[in-house]
């Protein structure tokens, strides 16, 4: 995925109230936008921080500027998880994920039962594969780690990809590490313990774990590498 238009840098001052973030342009400017992600941001946050930032066109937006990147001093990390389908989505269909490369149609944001959507449907002749898709962001150790904060959303999402498969549908839960400082995926079982049990027993009853890495550049944000996924039990 290319930006649409060159990125602005500036040093983080703060990120607060989930959605907002205070920047400090170079002519020492600060300036407030939005940042796009209901995570802790746990690793991606410290003041003091080089980010990258895009700006909307829309007149109607209050803060025309939102977070796209925070560099930790080693790599660049995407945090902007209103990106993350997009992404995932074009790396499907350039045949970038090798074990999703046979479909014939793919479909976005799916309802599957009341309440509830999924990211994608892949649809082939005689079988569907739904996917849902995080984005992660925290690694500590060399792992890759989801979620960042207690996730009841997130949890829900594998419980119905889990129904999903039990009614002979396939079922993929798909993590882009948006970062290149690790080596393997783990669920973030010591933030929530109950998505990390969820999805080690999801997965057991046939949902399959998918964790790839994202190349991020202050101009494009490319899926590369799959990692081996390590579950705790």
């Amino acid at each position: 995925m290319d930006f649409d238009a060159p990125l602005r840098q500036g040093t983080l001052i703060r990120r607060y109230k989930r959605f907002l973030a205070d920047i400090e342009l170079p002519d020492g400017q600060v300036i407030t936008i939005h940042c796009p992600n209901s995570g802790s941001m746990r690793g991606c946050s410290e003041p003091g921080s080089l980010v990258c930032f895009s700006r909307s066109d829309n007149p109607g937006r209050k803060y025309p500027h939102t977070l796209e990147m925070v560099h930790n001093g080693k790599t660049w990390i995407g945090v902007n998880t209103s990106r993350t389908n997009q992404i995932v989505a074009e790396a499907i269909e350039k045949g970038q994920i090798i074990e999703l490369r046979s479909f014939d149609a793919m479909r976005k944001e799916v309802k599957t039962s009341e309440g509830s959507r999924l990211d994608l449907l892949l649809e082939t002749v005689g079988a569907q594969t739904y996917v849902e898709i995080k984005n992660c962001s925290l690694v500590e150790k060399g792992v890759a780690l989801f979620p960042d904060a207690v996730t009841k959303r997130g949890t829900k999402h594998l419980k119905e990809l889990e129904r999903l498969v039990a009614s002979g549908f396939n079922g993929v839960i798909f993590f882009l590490v948006q970062r290149l400082d690790c080596d393997c995926f783990s669920p973030a079982s010591a933030i929530d313990p109950e998505y990390g049990a969820t999805l080690v027993e999801v997965h057991r009853k046939g949902v399959e774990i998918l964790a790839y890495q994202a190349e991020i550049t202050p101009h494009s944000i490319e899926v590369t590498t799959p990692l081996p996924v390590k579950l705790d039990g």
